[in-house]
C-alpha cells in the first residue's frame, strides 16, 4: 500500500514536532531534510539532528492511511463512516449502561492546543473528566509543586534571560542532550562568558562535562541532597534576609525543620560527597543571580512533588525568583507538553488551569459553552490505564502510546485488551495492536495550530501538505467525533477558529492572536488588553498577586522499591538522538537508528562484582518482568545504579519500572526501581 502524499511539500515556516524549545523548522526542498529558519527561540536558524530528520517520518513505509476496524479478533480496513459507526455505537452503550465516567481520553503532548482543546471540550460535554496528556508521566509532579507554592505550575523565565545567571543549578535534567537547542544557543554562551553550573545527576553526560560541581545523587536521594544544601545556607548564613524577610512566610517553621537534618547524614544516605554538597551550596548561595533547571529526573519518583517543593525551597533561601537569570524553570519534553496543560487537558483543571471544582469557575464555562462541566475531578492517564476494562470501559487514545509509556507495561497491554479501544495515529503502534478502531490522523507537517514551547510561547504551526492516502487532519477528525458523540457545534471554519474560542475562555492566552504571533510568538500570560505578555514571572507579587510564597517543610520519603542484597538501582532517560518522550517508539525509529541499540550503563565496580565485561549481554529482571540487554561499562553513571533508555519496544524497559504514584500529582516512578542484572550464560 502506498504510503506517499501525492501533493509535494511546501516549505512554510513551522515548529520542530520534538521537544519542548520549539525551535522553527522548515522543509528544504534541495536535501529532503528539515532546516532551521530564524525562528523566535532559534535565532540563528540552528537545528538539533532530531529536527533535521523531522520529515523522514512523513512518508515512512508503515504509515497509517486507512481507518481500520476490529473483526473476529483481526484488524481489516474499514470506511469512515463504518469507523465512526463502531465508536459512537460502542461508546454511547458505555455511556447508557455506565455511566460517562466510564470513558477515558488520552490528549497528545505532541499535537497542536487547538486540537487539544476541543479534544477535552468534547470528553465534558459527553460527561467524563477522565482527560489527561502525557505531562502527566513528565512533569505533573513539577506542576503541582510550583501551582502550590507559585501559583502557576509553568518555566517562571525566558530562555533568552538566562544569560543573566551567575550560577545555573540543573537538577535531574540533561538539557545538552535534551534540550540541545537551549542549551547551545542559552546556557553554553553563558558558561563561556563564566556563568557556573552545579549539575545534580546520577549519570555524568554532556552536561556535566561543563559543570564545575557534579553531585551524583543516587535515584531516590534527592530531598536529602536539597535539604542539605538549605542547611548548609542557612548555617552558614547565606540566605537573602531581605528577600526571606518581605517575600516569604514559615521560615522560621523551615529553619526549625532544618534543624534535625545532618549534612553529614544526608550526603551518606544520597551516597555524595559531603563537600560537594557543602560546595554546591555555597555556589548557589553566593551568586547574585542563580537559575534552578528541573527535569524528569526530579518530578518521575513517586515523591517527586516534593522534590520540587525542595528546590523551590532553595530558590525562595536565596532569593533567585522575580528577575532575569533566576527562576524554577522545568524543561519540557514534548514540543506541547505545556500547552496541553493549558488548553485544560487535565483531569484536575479547565483551560487556563482552572480548576473543575470550583462552582463559580463551572458556571463561567457553562455560559461560554452552553453545558456545565462535570464537578467532580477525573482519572489521570495512568490511573486509567490501569482501570482498563473495570471502571474504564471505553478509551479514545489520541497520538499517544501507554502501552509503552505507562509502568508495568505488560499489565497495561492486558488491561487494554479489556476495554473498547479507539486509537488515533500515524502508525500501527503497540497500543494500536489492541485496539477496536484506528483512525489515521496527520504528522505535525500536515496541520495547522499552535504549540507552546517550554518558555511559554505559543507559537504557529503551519500546513506544508496534506494527509496521505485516506487520512485526515487530526482536527477534522476530532470535529467529526464531537458532531457524532455529542450535540456540540464542532463546525469551526479552520484552527484558528478554534483557538480564537480558546483565548475566550483561558484568561492566560486572551490576548493571544494567529495575527499577534505572525511569524513570531506571544508569551502568555497575555491578559486581554495588553500589548505584550509577562516574560519574568513573580517581579513584584507573585503569580495570582500574592506578595509572599511559603516555605515547605519537606522530609526524605524512601523509594518505591526496597533494595535486597546484590540489587542495583535501575534509572531511565533519554539521549540526544531520542524524541523527549517514550510515547512514540515506532514513529522515532529513524531517530533511534542514529544511535543504534539500545545499552544497560553500568558502573566498573558493579560490573566487575558480577563478572560483566563490556559488549556483554546481560538478563536484568524484578517481580514485574525482565529484558535482555547488551552492557556498556561506564564510570559515567553512578556505582549502585544502572541506566537504560525508554524509546524502544525490545527490549522495554518499562515492563520493569514500578506504578508506585506521586500521591499529589499521580505521576509514576520510573526512575528508581531494583533490578538484578546477571551475565547471560
Amino acid at each position: 500500500m502506498a504510503t506517499t502524499s501525492d501533493d509535494k511539500l511546501e516549505p512554510k515556516k513551522s515548529i520542530c514536532p520534538f521537544c519542548g524549545v520549539g525551535c522553527g523548522l522548515t522543509y528544504d526542498e534541495n536535501s529532503g531534510k528539515g532546516t532551521g529558519w530564524e525562528g523566535p527561540v532559534n535565532e540563528k536558524g540552528e537545528l538539533c539532528p532530531k529536527g533535521v530528520a523531522a520529515f523522514e517520518m512523513l512518508d515512512a513505509d508503515d504509515r497509517l492511511t486507512q481507518p481500520m476496524v476490529r473483526e473476529n479478533g483481526h484488524l481489516v480496513t474499514a470506511s469512515w463512516v463504518e469507523a465512526f459507526d463502531r465508536i459512537i455505537e460502542n461508546f454511547s452503550e458505555i455511556v447508557e449502561e455506565h455511566g460517562p465516567e466510564a470513558l477515558g481520553f488520552f490528549a497528545s503532548s505532541n499535537c497542536t492546543n487547538e486540537e487539544n482543546y476541543l479534544f477535552q471540550k468534547i470528553a465534558r460535554k459527553i460527561g467524563s473528566n477522565n482527560i489527561d496528556n502525557c505531562a502527566r508521566l513528565c512533569h505533573a509532579s513539577t506542576v503541582a509543586a510550583m501551582g502550590d507554592r507559585l501559583n502557576v505550575g509553568a518555566m517562571t523565565n525566558t530562555t533568552d534571560d538566562l544569560k543573566e545567571a551567575d550560577v545555573f543549578l540543573v537538577c535531574g535534567a540533561n538539557p545538552a542532550e535534551q534540550h540541545p537547542v537551549i542549551f547551545n544557543s542559552h546556557l553554553g554562551p553563558a558558561l563561556q562568558e563564566g556563568t557556573e553550573m552545579v549539575h545534580v545527576d546520577p549519570r555524568e553526560n554532556q552536561t556535566t562535562r561543563q559543570a564545575e560541581t557534579h553531585v551524583p545523587v543516587t535515584p531516590g536521594y534527592d530531598i536529602p541532597v536539597l535539604n542539605a544544601m538549605a542547611k548548609v545556607i542557612i548555617e552558614e548564613e547565606l540566605h537573602d534576609e531581605e528577600f526571606v524577610a518581605e517575600r516569604t512566610e514559615g521560615f522560621d517553621a523551615f529553619k526549625a525543620h532544618l534543624e534535625d537534618v545532618d549534612v553529614t547524614e544526608n550526603a551518606e544516605l544520597a551516597e555524595v560527597d559531603e563537600e560537594t554538597i557543602r560546595e554546591a551550596a555555597r555556589t548557589v548561595a553566593e551568586a547574585d543571580r542563580a537559575a534552578a533547571f528541573t527535569g524528569m529526573g526530579m518530578s518521575q519518583h513517586k515523591y517527586g512533588t516534593d522534590n520540587v517543593h525542595a528546590l523551590i525551597n532553595l530558590v525562595l533561601l536565596t532569593g533567585n525568583i522575580g528577575k532575569a537569570g533566576t527562576g524554577v524553570n522545568p524543561l519540557r519534553g514534548q514540543n506541547n507538553v505545556q500547552g496541553a496543560s493549558d488548553v485544560g487537558a487535565s483531569p484536575t483543571s479547565l483551560p487556563g488551569y482552572q480548576p473543575v471544582e470550583d462552582p463559580e469557575v463551572r458556571a463561567e464555562f457553562e455560559e461560554a459553552w452552553g453545558f456545565e462541566p462535570p464537578a467532580e475531578p477525573g482519572l489521570t492517564e495512568v490511573e486509567a490505564s490501569h482501570a482498563a476494562g473495570d471502571e474504564i470501559q471505553g478509551l479514545y487514545v489520541f497520538a499517544e502510546n501507554p502501552a509503552i509509556t505507562e509502568p508495568h507495561s505488560s499489565q497495561i497491554r492486558e488491561d487494554l485488551d479489556e476495554a473498547f479501544l479507539v486509537v488515533q495515529d500515524l502508525f500501527m503502534t503497540e497500543t494500536a495492536e489492541h485496539a477496536d478502531v484506528i483512525l489515521p490522523g496527520s504528522a505535525w507537517a500536515e496541520k495547522k495550530g499552535t504549540v507552546t514551547n517550554t518558555d511559554r510561547r505559543v507559537m504557529r504551526m503551519r500546513q506544508m501538505r496534506d494527509p496521505p492516502g485516506e487520512a485526515r487532519t487530526d482536527l477534522e477528525i476530532i470535529e467529526e467525533f464531537g458532531r457524532r458523540m455529542t450535540d456540540l457545534d464542532c463546525d469551526f471554519a479552520d484552527a484558528e477558529s478554534v483557538f480564537d474560542e480558546l483565548t475566550d475562555v483561558s484568561p492566560i492566552y486572551a490576548g493571544i492572536s494567529y495575527d499577534g504571533i505572525g511569524e513570531s510568538d506571544q508569551r502568555w500570560p497575555f491578559y486581554e488588553g495588553a500589548e505584550s505578555g509577562v516574560d519574568i514571572l513573580h517581579e513584584d507579587e507573585f503569580y495570582g498577586g500574592e506578595k509572599t510564597a511559603e516555605f515547605a517543610a519537606i522530609g526524605h520519603i524512601p523509594p518505591g522499591d526496597e533494595l535486597e542484597a546484590d540489587e542495583l538501582v535501575l534509572t531511565t532517560g533519554r539521549v540526544l538522538q531520542h524524541f523527549n518522550s517514550g510515547a512514540m517508539s515506532r514513529r522515532t525509529e529513524t531517530l533511534m537508528r542514529m544511535r543504534g541499540d539500545d545499552t544497560l550503563e553500568i558502573h566498573p565496580a558493579d560490573a566487575a562484582e558480577r563478572g560483566i565485561e563490556d559488549g556483554d549481554w546481560v538478563t536484568v529482571e524484578n517481580e514485574r518482568g525482565e529484558l535482555e540487554v547488551e552492557v556498556a561499562v561506564t564510570p559515567a553513571i553512578t556505582e549502585g545504579t544502572v541506566f537504560m533508555t525508554f524509546h524502544y519496544a525490545e527490549p522495554l524497559v518499562n515492563e520493569l519500572t514500578g506504578d508506585y504514584l506521586d500521591p499529589v500529582a499521580k505521576i509514576p516512578e520510573y526512575k528508581h526501581s531494583a533490578v538484578s542484572v546477571s551475565a547471560d550464560e
